[in-house]
């Protein structure tokens, strides 16, 4: 494991866990949105991370050389969650149907606070461990002085 790795990994956190809220902060701010450009109401989107793998020629390498190097996460897909819709009783709404009921996005806010949390949780998780990683780094050149 190279020296830097560990730095790379936590920015690959860091840089998904903050996509993550991006879209977060996304379906919140639509939670409401009962047209969109489709004429749909809005679709609550989830973000997909993988492992980032390195190529195959790098793995066969490190094998041989008895070393693990992983590449940290990515970001593999913005999807669109696939459950139903809500369905409101609002005659007077301008997108009810002709019995009164106005589809609504599939965004619960409760869910969505979790999840801010959770995201935010893991973000300063990735940057409690950028800063451990610093600070070795530090008391390394310490030692070598």
């Amino acid at each position: 494991m190279s020296l830097f790795s560990s730095i790379n990994i936590s920015s690959t956190g860091m840089t998904a866990e903050r996509t993550r809220m991006d879209v977060i902060s996304e379906n919140i701010s639509n939670a409401n949105t009962t047209r969109t450009s489709s004429g749909t109401p809005y679709k609550r989107k989830l973000v997909v991370f993988s492992e980032s793998k390195p190529k195959f020629s790098d793995v066969l390498n490190d094998t041989l050389s008895k070393s693990n190097k992983s590449n940290g996460v990515k970001i593999t897909a913005i999807k669109e969650d696939d459950s139903p819709y809500k369905v409101v009783y609002e005659p007077g709404h301008p997108d009810a149907n002709e019995n009164g009921y106005v589809e609504m996005p599939n965004v619960d806010i409760t869910k969505e606070m979790v999840d801010m949390i959770s995201a935010t949780r893991a973000y300063e998780a990735n940057i409690t461990a950028l800063n451990s990683s610093k600070s070795m780094f530090m008391k390394a050149l310490d030692i070598g002085r």
